[in-house]
């Protein structure tokens, strides 16, 4: 068991792994525990995919083994985002640890159908053609993005409700957690009204981490993350202060965020 703060102990003794991001850890007691799947949501510039690439290569470099789901940006522009951090993905992906493929969101909203028309519209489908290399078992998937995904089964709400349960089921069954990048317009958990397409893919999920732009008095600029949810861990709730350093990647802040701002 990992414990990083000085909370009570909670009841669950399941297996937990750490994201390995200086300062975001310390916002959970324990852990994500395995197989959980977890948005990561917020705004253009926020920081998402950056997040996401920064977990995967810590992840690989420990050894285990990682999918980067593309389906949008082409392989060898995220490798190119990573080298800028000094995460070097070569000698990751000759080890056979790191694996990074484009997707095509379109051709998985086919498979889908496919596979229903097949199953007599049933639930109970593989997926496993349609998500993951039969070569690679991942430990940890990210997918960027599941708006991509989202926009394919473009009026096709169940559709897509019935690929993202099946991917939560499958990645839970296969003991592989994964982080879902999601692009959304506004801040949509600080109190405004919000109507979710996707069919409560929020309510779906095991967890989600908010990246925010935050806008202060005086034309300031700067980021801030919120753990809004976990399914099976206390965390620590409030949205904090975070930074983007060149080199290092994300960085949170232990600084709740304060004064005069507009989350963007």
């Amino acid at each position: 068991m990992v414990v990083n703060i000085d909370h009570k102990p909670i009841l669950s003794k399941r297996e937990r792994i750490l994201l390995h991001v200086s300062g975001l850890d310390e916002l959970f007691h324990e852990g994500i525990p395995v197989g959980h799947s977890v948005l990561v949501e917020g705004g253009p510039g926020s920081g998402k995919t950056l997040l996401c690439l920064q977990v995967a290569y810590e992840h690989a470099k420990r050894g285990k083994k990682v999918l980067i789901m593309s389906f949008e940006e082409p392989e060898e522009q995220l490798r190119e985002h990573m080298a800028v951090f000094g995460w070097d993905t070569e000698p990751l992906e000759k080890k056979g640890v790191l694996k990074i493929k484009r997707f095509s969101a379109l051709d998985i909203s086919r498979s889908v159908e496919a596979l229903l028309s097949e199953a007599k519209k049933e639930l109970l489908i593989d997926i496993q053609p349609v998500l993951i290399p039969k070569d690679f078992t991942p430990d940890l998937v990210i997918v960027d993005s599941i708006s991509a995904i989202s926009s394919a089964f473009s009026g096709e709400e169940s559709r897509f409700r019935i690929y993202m349960e099946q991917f939560f089921r499958y990645m839970e069954r296969e003991r592989a957690s994964s982080l879902l990048i999601r692009e959304v317009a506004n801040p949509t958990h600080t109190g405004g009204a919000y109507v979710e397409h996707g069919e409560a893919i929020s309510f779906l999920s095991d967890g989600i981490i908010v990246l925010y732009n935050v806008l202060y008095d005086g034309g300031r600029r700067g980021r801030a993350v919120e753990v809004l949810k976990m399914r099976g861990d206390d965390i620590k709730r409030g949205i904090y202060e975070g930074e983007i350093r060149r080199g290092k990647g994300w960085i949170v802040s232990k600084k709740l965020l304060s004064g005069k701002q507009t989350l963007t």
